[in-house]
């Protein structure tokens, strides 16, 4: 038997695939046990257990996410992106902006003020200006998988929380059309920033063209399928896969893609629909996996305490900025300011979409994606870890959550209190 078994295991196709595969399947258990763990001991998000576990794989040189991100790592990180940025595109109410325009108005304006403040501070550093632009715009992104993770989490409902996501929303939205765009002329000196506007558009309509056929085959199995059916997840999830794959070769961004995907299936398939459990399930899994990936690959960027320094520095202003811009632009917009104040909080998170954005520059460019790196690398972990703590405290503090542990403990106390 043992020899059969070792013929059988010599004989496999690929054993170092199939060694790292064992890895990851352990590493995503680890950390899915650790998140459980840390929140029901320390109260803190579950994505803190999933990044310390990602930064211990990191450091032990976990085999298959090695930086720059390539092949399948690249491929999963962008899957998992397009899967949660569809699910968040899917809550944006479109018709509820003509009764409450001035949020796009505070959306726009968070995005165009925390560009130009993290391009003037960097500038100001001495970073040099196509890097300084590429980070500016990784800047500008919000978390959508860790903000809808915590709301998932702590079962979190209310106006701060559907603010937080539409607004996080928006603001993915952006930095994905303005990053992918930038790509093409990160190399150019004088020029670059029209350039840069031309391709932003280019990029948003093919997005939006791939998005608009995304959601027109859903909307068409949507008349065929029950929402909660499991076969209703896989083609959701196959279609998203597919678009994702097919965006970013014709010009656009497949997570974008998706975004607009969601959006639109929202118009197209008015009725109300439930968010297929098995799906729930699958997304969950990516979005653990994101987690970790994201550590593994920013604890392997060349930390030093110069980029450190910068990065510390441009968290601090992108969050008085987020904060302030959005708090001075809240007349008007159906929110009092100290609910702006917990909002803008909760924009604080990046993680997954600032990733990706780090990569595609490094790709891209291996002068300037190197020295985007050095920064983006070190702010990302800090902003994963630090945003995810602050958008916690900010739901929390709002009063927008049910604590499972609160819900635990109630449920103890009348245990021991019934005869």
């Amino acid at each position: 038997m043992p020899e059969s078994w070792s013929l059988s295991w010599a004989a496999h196709a690929d054993a170092g695939a199939t060694l790292v595969t064992f890895e990851w399947a352990l590493w995503i258990a680890l950390a899915a046990l650790a998140g459980h763990v840390i929140q029901r001991i320390t109260r803190l998000p579950k994505i803190i257990g999933y990044a310390v576990v990602g930064m211990v794989a990191g450091w032990l040189q976990l085999p298959g996410a090695r930086w720059p991100l390539t092949g399948v790592g690249l491929f999963l990180l962008e899957l998992g992106i397009a899967v949660v940025v569809f699910e968040a595109g899917a809550r944006l109410p479109l018709r509820w902006f003509r009764h409450n325009p001035l949020v796009l108005v505070q959306s726009a304006a968070e995005a165009l003020l925390t560009y130009a403040a993290a391009f003037l501070l960097l500038h100001a550093l001495g970073i040099e200006i196509n890097a300084a632009r590429a980070l500016a715009a990784i800047a500008v992104a919000a978390s959508p998988s860790v903000l809808l993770r915590i709301v998932a989490e702590l079962r979190a409902g209310g106006p701060v929380t559907d603010r937080a996501v539409v607004l996080t929303t928006l603001n993915t939205l952006y930095a994905l059309t303005l990053g992918t765009a930038l790509l093409h002329t990160v190399d150019r000196g004088g020029g670059a920033l029209l350039a840069s506007v031309g391709y932003s558009f280019a990029v948003l309509g093919v997005s939006a063209l791939a998005g608009f056929v995304l959601a027109a085959l859903l909307a068409l199995a949507m008349r065929v399928l029950q929402p909660t059916s499991p076969d209703t997840a896989i083609v959701i999830l196959a279609a998203v896969a597919a678009c994702t794959t097919v965006a970013d070769p014709l010009g656009g961004s497949g997570p974008l893609a998706a975004l607009v995907g969601g959006v639109l299936l929202k118009q197209f398939h008015r009725r109300p629909w439930v968010w297929p459990r098995q799906l729930g399930t699958a997304a969950s899994t990516l979005v653990i996996l994101m987690f970790v990936l994201v550590s593994v690959v920013a604890v392997q960027g060349p930390w030093t305490w110069r980029a450190v320094g910068v990065a510390l520095a441009l968290l601090l202003a992108r969050a008085i900025v987020k904060v302030g811009s959005l708090t001075l632009t809240s007349f008007g917009t159906g929110m009092s300011v100290r609910q702006t104040l917990w909002v803008g909080a909760a924009l604080v998170p990046m993680s997954s979409v600032a990733l990706l954005l780090t990569s595609q520059f490094v790709a891209t460019s291996h002068t300037v994606g190197a020295e985007v790196a050095t920064i983006a690398l070190p702010m990302i972990l800090l902003a994963q870890l630090l945003g995810a703590i602050s958008a916690t405290a900010a739901l929390q503090r709002s009063n927008e959550i049910t604590l499972p542990w609160r819900r635990v403990e109630r449920a103890e106390e009348g245990s021991e209190g019934s005869p």
